[in-house]
């Protein structure tokens, strides 16, 4: 451990080998910090916070801080951050509140830019990359490589599916589907992420699936369920396609159309 003489960390932390904190930096009672994380300078980490190993920690990021919600009492809700993750200047991640399963959560190979938000009860899955001051409302849930863009405001309760692409300063109300493009202060979808699936390594036949789904699904004025059916019936039914409409069928607050 590497712990200067300046931070203030409390005798009731777990601190793992390999561990740096900065001057100035505060770590909390409750705080597990895994091997070879990175505290800089100013970061304050409090709560029933777990940190997994290697994360990167910028001046100024605030961790694990109450929820930003009337209805919280002091409850012992947590917040879990996994494995290389790196978290820019000032970002703040709050932990949960009791209305879902009191945990917020940060997977691995996600990156936060500076001045980025996560509320209460969030749940990012891996390799997530939030521009700086995207903002999360309560209980987002945000699929692996999904990447959303500076400025950007998410409200309560949606869900961003895998390989998404949102552009900056979007306003999403509603869910945004998987491997799709997404822009505009009042979202819309712009068709498939195609550049992005083929970095990722998706086949240009998976991708050309999807773009028939996207034009079924959106391009032809239908209802959703009219949409989807059809799409059952006319295509191939690839992995990728069965996460998409799972995806539509599953949503409770509608979809970005």
């Amino acid at each position: 451990m590497d712990i200067h003489p300046l931070a203030a960390v409390s005798p009731g932390a777990k601190i793992a080998k390999g561990v740096k904190i900065g001057p100035f930096s505060s770590v909390g009672d409750h705080v597990i910090i895994g091997h070879d994380t990175e505290i800089g300078a100013h970061v304050a980490i409090e709560g029933h916070t777990t940190i997994g190993e290697r994360n990167r920690f910028y001046p100024f990021s605030s961790i694990g801080n109450p929820p930003q919600d009337v209805g919280y009492g002091d409850e012992d809700t947590r917040l879990l951050i996994g494995d290389d993750n790196i978290i820019r200047e000032y970002v703040t991640i709050n932990r949960a509140t009791t209305k879902e399963e009191w945990e917020t959560v940060i997977g691995n190979h996600n990156y936060l830019m500076a001045y980025a938000h996560v509320a209460h009860d969030c749940r990012l899955s891996d390799r997530v990359i939030l521009g700086n001051g995207a903002t999360l409302g309560g209980h987002t849930h945000i699929g692996e490589y999904a990447i959303l863009n500076a400025f950007l405001a998410v409200q309560q309760f949606v869900r961003i599916g895998a390989h998404a692409f949102l552009g900056a300063k979007a306003g999403i109300d509603r869910d945004v589907p998987p491997y799709m493009i997404t822009a505009g202060p009042r979202a819309k979808l712009y068709g498939v992420n195609q550049k992005g699936l083929l970095r990722r390594g998706f086949s240009q036949e998976t991708i050309d699936i999807l773009k028939k789904a996207y034009r079924i699904l959106w391009r032809q004025n239908k209802r959703l369920d009219v949409g989807i059916l059809q799409v059952q019936q006319e295509l191939e039914m690839i992995p990728e396609l069965k996460t998409l409409l799972d995806f539509l069928v599953g949503s409770k607050r509608g979809v970005i159309r």
